[in-house]
């Protein structure tokens, strides 16, 4: 690694060659302004709020353009003086920030960026006080339609062409540009179409002013007024890192948190915004069906209720179904209980998918998200990652952007914002395995090679060979290497791509027993299972499950709350301490932000209660208990934020996975996911994610014309 000597405010520094100058004034102390420059997008150097003095140089220099390399010795070879603070630089950022303010409106007490906005901190710091000179009339811009999300206030434009970066480098989706030139130049969508993302929230957070705010939660408060609480999303099964900001008893909004192992700074839109969802059609008190109807009961009632059908109930009659949205908390509680009854079925693949048990790396996504960015060729099974994960579509985009990763996919063609080669159907996979289709020599040529495999793959009829047809082929293509992490030097190229957020926890506690998803909906219509307890499970059809008796423990009054004669009103993600485990098997905590409404209880403290009458009373008193309890089955809870070394040398581990048997052709490898903005109950009492539906899905988005 080349580095060059510079002096800095006086201070003698070496720097790596490849940074900018502002990354090295930087890390040796300075702090540098800056609108336009941002550490994940390409430089831009238009906003020059950046300058800093280079002793000898003629004039000012925008630092954030400028690389280390470029900055030569002086003519003595004694290296060269940079002045971040001196009255040269200090009048440069002065002069720009008296251009920038020219045409801003100067509303902050109505735009909703006040008390977080960089254009008010900067002016407040690097600005001129009590001095201008300019009298001429403010330029005005027309506000701008970009959909549901964004709200545009365009004459707070600065033109620093963050939103327009963004979109076309990391959503790649090149909806947003600039028409015009000098003072004529505005931001725009073109034909006045929404920004049509699953990213385009993350414009609001990288606007330096009040150009782009947020739609839904305009005119809701400020940043002083809310309490912000760190958490773990649950739209997706990627773990992202979130803050959840709320007033009193109410979410209000949710920003991303920087995490460069999983989410970098990103959120999708519907973790984003499908928190109104949290307040509307919830469970807030217990409901007991009688003569065929729902009616509100204390939770005395309804415990008794269950009691009296588990004491009539055989075990084997007897089975519990996890949702999507469960924390490792309530799956490990429910699962204590269901055995201590003797109940014969727990099954947490409410979709049907083929997977799971030993080893653990069959249904993980072994490479890491991090180890993505050294991958050298992909495949795709089954997948669409751009609805399953936006944020990881995101960084196999980036990816391909910064090498020369190669995609490739195997099922329904879709578009994933990278150039993605079509390989076929099913039989193409089969093909790859036997060595006779032209990508498998691709695959053993590759020097760091992957898949995917996605839920549409392994939810059909056949998907345990087809997801041991997979690790034959990562077996036979040398996608595993040595044991220990991708950061460590070792290699799996075998990864399975989740959508539930409780899977990955559900499979480590081992809630698979007896039958399957398909058994138990089979036996519940020939009579054979008559008690369901379904764990905030909503995603399948409750006709399937007969005459059984039905207890939905969940937040809203969706498909499973609709159906259950026992309705027990539990706590959203938001309303409760929780372990989540994202799909690379990285278990991360989620904090309570607020609590759940009316008589709603945390999940695992019903359980416990329910089990006290039921005769089998849990073996924990409080949630450290449980913890205790979960690490005792699975020790790699322990371990926050770190995802467990794996044992890909071992090629023996591999063969175990899946299931031999023909694969079906005929069978589409489509991704499940009809609908990316209703996906779990939160996100279907949105009224949000219903509008974004409604344009982005149903075809109905605002044109010019219109």
């Amino acid at each position: 690694m080349a580095t060059r000597k510079l002096i800095i405010n006086g201070k003698e520094v070496e720097a790596d060659e490849s940074i900018t100058l502002l990354q090295a004034c930087e890390q040796a102390g300075a702090e540098i302004p800056r609108f336009c420059y941002h550490e994940r997008l390409s430089v831009a150097g238009n906003c020059r709020m950046c300058l800093v003095e280079w002793v000898g140089a003629p004039k000012p220099q925008p630092s954030c353009a400028l690389q280390v390399k470029d900055i030569f010795p002086n003519k003595d070879g004694t290296p060269a003086k940079i002045n971040t603070n001196s009255p040269v630089a200090r009048k440069a950022r002065e002069g720009v920030m008296e251009f920038l303010l020219i045409n801003h409106p100067l509303d902050c007490p109505i735009c909703d960026q006040g008390g977080e906005c960089d254009l008010q901190d900067q002016a407040l710091y690097y600005g001129r006080a009590n001095f201008h000179r300019f009298v001429e009339n403010k330029r005005a811009v027309e506000d701008k339609y970009m959909g549901p999300l964004i709200k545009t206030i365009m004459t707070r434009c600065i033109q620093c062409t963050r939103c327009v970066r963004f979109a076309t480098e990391v959503a790649g989706v090149p909806d947003l540009g600039a028409t015009g030139r000098g003072e004529d130049m505005e931001i725009t969508t073109y034909l006045e179409k929404a920004f049509a993302s699953e990213l385009s929230g993350n414009v609001v957070d990288l606007c330096p002013v009040g150009a782009l705010t947020s739609k839904p939660y305009a005119f809701n408060a400020r940043p002083w007024e809310l309490r912000k609480t760190l958490s773990i999303d649950v739209m997706d099964a990627q773990g992202c890192n979130i803050r959840v900001d709320t007033r009193g008893p109410q979410v209000l909004r949710i920003l991303p948190r920087t995490n460069d192992d999983v989410n970098e700074e990103w959120i999708s839109d519907k973790t984003r915004h499908a928190c109104d969802g949290l307040v509307r059609q919830r469970l807030d008190k217990p409901y007991v069906r009688k003569n065929g109807k729902l009616r509100p009961a204390s939770w005395a009632e309804a415990f008794a209720a269950i009691a009296a059908r588990v004491k009539a109930t055989k075990p084997e009659g007897m089975a519990a179904i996890v949702g999507d949205l469960a924390a490792a908390e309530e799956i490990k509680a429910l699962k204590d209980l269901m055995l201590s009854l003797g109940a014969a079925n727990l099954e947490c693949r409410q979709d049907g998918a083929r997977i799971g048990g030993a080893p653990r790396q069959g249904y993980l996504l072994n490479t890491t998200i991090r180890g993505l960015d050294s991958a050298d060729v992909l495949l795709l099974i089954g997948s669409n990652p751009r609805w399953e994960a936006p944020v990881l579509n995101a960084r196999i985009r980036k990816a391909w952007l910064n090498s020369s990763l190669r995609v490739a996919n195997i099922g329904t063609p879709y578009d994933l914002t990278y150039p993605v080669e079509q390989l076929g159907g099913a039989d193409a996979l089969s093909a790859i395995a036997g060595g006779t289709h032209p990508f498998a020599n691709v695959l053993k040529n590759a020097k760091r090679p992957m898949l995917i495999l996605g839920p549409g793959a392994l939810a059909r009829p056949d998907g345990a060979a087809i997801l041991n047809v997979a690790a034959k082929i990562a077996g036979d293509t040398g996608m595993i290497g040595p044991a220990g992490t991708a950061a460590e030097g070792g290699w799996i190229g075998f990864n399975v791509l989740h959508t539930a957020a409780s899977r990955v926890a559900a499979l480590d506690l081992g809630f698979i027993h007896g039958r399957d998803m398909a058994g138990i909906l089979d036996g519940a219509q020939r009579g054979e299972i008559d008690f369901v307890y379904l764990l905030g499970a909503d995603e399948f059809d409750m006709n399937k499950l007969g005459k059984a008796f039905v207890v939905y423990q969940g937040t809203h009054g969706d498909a499973g709350a609709h159906r259950a004669d026992v309705i027990l009103p539990g706590a959203a993600y938001t309303e409760k301490d929780g372990l989540y485990a994202n799909f690379e098997g990285r278990v991360q905590a989620a904090e309570r932000a607020t609590f759940p409404p009316g008589e709603g209880k945390e999940d695992w403290a019903i359980l416990r209660a329910l089990s006290e009458v039921l005769g089998r009373k849990l073996p924990y008193d409080d949630r450290d208990a449980l913890r205790r309890a979960i690490i005792a089955d699975a020790p790699h809870f322990a371990k926050l934020g770190e995802v467990p070394a794996h044992q890909g040398a071992d090629l023996s581990v591999w063969t175990n996975i899946g299931k031999a048997g023909p694969i079906d052709a005929r069978l589409p490898l489509a991704s499940p996911i009809a609908d990316f903005y209703l996906t779990n109950p939160i996100a279907r009492a949105s009224a949000t994610m219903a509008e974004c539906s409604r344009i982005f899905v149903g075809g109905q988005s605002r044109m010019a014309a219109e």
